[in-house]
């Protein structure tokens, strides 16, 4: 469905120096698969996103949906296939126009890309409300009327109104209740099966991504360090700041033993990276190369890609 490969977004500073927000990243999303990208604040996943469905204008790289490459084309060309990709923002109440009413804005889409009548246009509407768990009668309420769970259905009953293909959902339970979290998820997933949707899921929260992705690509920096399927990657993360980031997630078992992580020193920044690895001025597993020399993207095991320089990982051993 979604191609992605060799992705940089490089955004100017003053006095001649450079941003590198998103700085050679590739990746695929299957046909009803899920991708969940994670990592830190600041790695650059919500950039990648903005760069995949073109709302800025990625520095290099090649973005293919369904074989045809999206990367040369201008805005008008864009159009056809804005149908095909949309989006869940993260923030559902800034992501509403407070000047219009739900109806008017779920069937905004509709008005601007399908030739219907007001009556039919409304029918569509309703439609979506009632799938994403609203009813019909809400259409006339305005966005602040709304509960934040209703107001992310909101917005998901807005990016099905063209029957897309792809989703990026941006941090689409970051702003929500943990009750509300799960039922905003199942609504995903329970939408995924009935339209064969592909998701590219952005998150930080690795318990929701374990709970909806199929595979996990993991960013530092700028820069996928680990992609693996879901089972894989949680069992035995192959990168250090994968393995990090899993001994962070809560347990619910309080005492069950286990080995935490922490991590020393601030993420560099994305203005001045760190030579060789980036991640090797806070590994504790660094070492000479790791400083000098930029690890490859390889894959290590079949469907298993990770950037590091240790060690054993041939027979899928752990971090030493």
């Amino acid at each position: 469905m979604l191609e992605v490969s060799g992705l940089k977004k490089h955004f100017p500073l003053k006095g001649g120096r450079t941003l590198y927000a998103v700085d050679g990243v590739s990746f695929t999303v299957g046909e009803g698969e899920t991708l969940g990208l994670v990592g830190e604040s600041g790695s650059g996943k919500t950039t990648a996103g903005k760069c995949v469905l073109k709302l800025i204008e990625p520095t290099a790289g090649r973005i293919a949906l369904r074989g045809v490459d999206l990367t040369p084309l201008s805005r008008n060309q864009m159009r056809p296939h804005r149908r095909s990709m949309q989006v869940v923002f993260q923030d559902p109440y800034s992501s509403l126009n407070p000047r219009l009413t739900a109806g008017a804005i779920v069937g905004e889409p509709l008005e601007n890309y399908e030739p219907l009548g007001r009556r039919e246009r409304d029918e569509r509407v309703a439609q979506l409300f009632r799938r994403v768990g609203l009813t019909p009668e809400q259409m006339r309420r305005y966005p602040h009327e709304f509960s934040g769970g209703q107001r992310q259905r909101l917005g998901i009953a807005r990016a099905l109104a063209l029957k897309p293909a792809l989703i990026v959902a941006d941090e689409p339970v970051s702003a929500l209740d943990v009750s509300v979290q799960a039922q905003v998820i199942n609504l995903l997933m329970d939408l995924q099966d009935e339209y064969r949707l592909s998701y590219l899921f952005i998150a930080h929260d690795l318990a929701v991504v374990e709970h909806i992705s199929h595979r996990v690509a993991v960013m530092y920096l700028g820069k996928i360090v680990e992609l693996a399927e879901k089972r894989q990657l949680f069992a035995y993360p192959l990168h250090p700041y994968t393995e990090a980031l899993l001994s962070a997630v809560p347990q619910p078992v309080p005492k069950a033993a286990r080995k935490r992580i922490m991590l020393k020193g601030d993420v560099p920044s994305p203005a001045a990276p760190p030579s060789g690895c980036r991640f090797h001025t806070r590994c504790p597993y660094a070492f000479e190369r790791c400083k000098r020399e930029e690890p490859a993207f390889v894959e290590r095991e079949p469907g298993r890609w990770v950037a590091c320089h240790l060690q054993g990982f041939g027979d899928g051993a752990r971090i030493p």
